[in-house]
């Protein structure tokens, strides 16, 4: 179970992060964040960025250095996380890495709804995905590859995995359509018949009956 954190939007994760590098002033942290990528990597709300800081200062686990004037730009804070901060930024990570907790990605939804497409229909764009997947693919391959010459392999470990896990679906695919191609997929021939007649068998309707049951 996660833990319940003073800050617990994913963006003072990264926030933490950046300042575990060296202290920086607010802009500053925004464009690292950026450059490396992080938002491909989190669900960051930008809109919040200020409060996530103004919320790690008042939780203690950052804090202002000193405030820089560059030009004639305003005056901006430098931050540097505080020890507190690391710690919590360390164990966060402990959680992230060894904790699973549950993910709804899109195609779950689509996935959960599949029956309200005609069986053929389903069977082709399950197909598109495919094709897009491959492609994907093929295009993350050679950005690892090269990338991999730039940069040690413990920076891109979030681009392995995320590589990992569309060659995993590609192969989930391959064998739904396998099924729904050969004819064998259990029910079929009642998925298409529902579609083609617009009746449901009643075997179906004392399934959907016994789901909306409250004993």
């Amino acid at each position: 179970m996660a833990k319940r954190r003073k800050v617990g939007n994913l963006l003072a994760l990264a926030v933490l992060s950046a300042l575990a590098q060296r202290p920086m002033h607010p802009y500053e942290i925004a464009t690292a964040l950026r450059s490396w990528g992080k938002d491909q990597d989190m669900d960051l709300k930008w809109g919040s960025f200020y409060t996530v800081v103004r919320n790690l200062d008042k939780h203690g686990l950052i804090e202002a250095m000193e405030s820089v004037r560059e030009g004639r730009r305003p005056e901006r804070t430098v931050y540097r996380i505080t020890e507190p901060g690391r710690a919590e930024l360390i164990d966060w990570a402990r959680e992230l890495v060894s904790t699973p907790m549950p993910e709804r990605p899109r195609f779950r939804a689509g996935l959960s709804v599949l029956a309200v497409l005609h069986p053929d229909e389903a069977t082709d764009l399950l197909r598109q995905r495919l094709d897009r997947l491959a492609e994907q693919i093929v295009a993350d391959r050679a950005a690892l590859a090269e990338h991999t010459r730039q940069v040690p392999r413990l920076f891109l470990v979030e681009s392995e995995y995320d590589l990992a896990l569309r060659e995993a679906e590609a192969a989930w695919i391959r064998a739904l359509l396998a099924e729904l191609t050969s004819g064998s997929y259990p029910g079929l021939d009642i998925w298409r018949t529902v579609h083609e007649t617009g009746e449901l068998p009643p075997e179906l309707t004392a399934l959907a009956e016994r789901g909306l049951s409250t004993e």
